[in-house]
């Protein structure tokens, strides 16, 4: 296993390697140039370039770095394309999703399974990353919710994949948070506007290789201000990630580093009776195992700055 990050550096953001205790990194630079201070390399870069990135990395006298954990953006803090997103993908939260009436995508109230994967997109403008803050856009909503997710990294692209090929398209996986405004996603019926304001994508903090992975059983939680919130096995969802790389890829070309966010469980704030939906000053953090903790604070309206990494609120 592999853990990528960004870091944000006097130049701006780089890549780097993290290693297994998590107290140093190795530039990403480095890897693939082989001279210190080489110009900054974007985790997408290395993604798309793999096969050699690991050769080098096994042969590397890698020149190390003390990791601090305030300097760390999304581990891909601009996608080169939209984030896609998987709507309604644990049988719990369609249900949940269903009773609340928020939800414009699904037939009679009896019919809560999705019959076929619902997608829609994210902007890369909305991602943030770790300790970032999420912007309350209170002048745009009153129903700001949570969804803790597990996302996949696509590393060789393609048309066409089958299922049974889907495993050799995967680089690896990353977490995301997909903050929404329910009462947006409500009025305009599709999904985009209401999951695409600014920083309404936390990820992170790591990308990390699917080797040692198995996203067939992966504990995914979340907890706002302590409180356990979300707690479900990947074993639970309906499209399984061969399933979606096989329906996104039948006629689009799927692009090395490319995300995939495969939905989330129930347990969402929209979820209660009455609703709970996040505030300003909540703190959210998820967790899918072997992929570390995603933590951001709600702030004002107008709090975020795109590479500002926070420090992490205080317990």
């Amino acid at each position: 296993m592999v853990k990528l990050v960004t870091l944000l550096a006097a130049d701006g953001p780089r890549g780097a390697v993290l290693n297994l205790d998590e107290q140093v990194v190795f530039d990403l630079g480095e890897l693939l140039h082989g001279t210190a201070n080489a110009s900054p390399v974007q985790v997408h870069d290395v993604v798309s370039r793999w096969d050699e990135a690991v050769v080098s990395l096994r042969r590397m006298q890698a020149r190390p770095a003390k990791f601090d954990a305030r300097s760390l953006l999304a581990p891909i803090p601009t996608p080169r394309r939209d984030v896609i997103c998987v709507g309604r993908n644990y049988r719990e939260h369609a249900a949940e999703f269903a009773r609340s009436g928020f939800d414009a995508s699904h037939g009679s109230a009896d019919d809560n399974v999705p019959s076929h994967p619902v997608l829609f997109t994210k902007l890369p403008e909305a991602v943030i990353g770790p300790n970032a803050t999420i912007e309350s856009h209170a002048s745009l909503t009153s129903s700001l919710d949570y969804e803790a997710e597990l996302a996949v990294i696509v590393g060789k692209g393609g048309r066409g994949v089958s299922r049974a090929d889907a495993a050799e398209h995967v680089w690896g996986y990353t977490i995301i948070n997909d903050v929404t405004a329910r009462d947006l996603q409500r009025d305009h019926k599709q999904w985009f506007l209401g999951k695409s304001l600014d920083t309404f994508c936390p990820m992170g903090p790591y990308a990390v290789t699917a080797d040692e992975v198995d996203a067939d059983d992966l504990r995914v939680r979340s907890w706002v201000n302590d409180e356990l919130r979300q707690n479900a096995s990947t074993r639970d969802l309906i499209f399984s990630v061969p399933e979606l790389i096989e329906t996104l890829s039948a006629g689009i070309s799927l692009l090395p580093a490319d995300i995939i966010a495969t939905g989330t469980p129930a347990g969402v704030g929209i979820g209660f009776s009455p609703p709970r939906y996040l505030k300003p000053g909540d703190r959210v953090r998820v967790e899918v195992s072997g992929l570390g903790a995603l933590e951001n604070v709600v702030g004002p309206a107008n709090a975020h700055a795109k590479w500002a990494a926070q420090e992490r609120r205080d317990e």
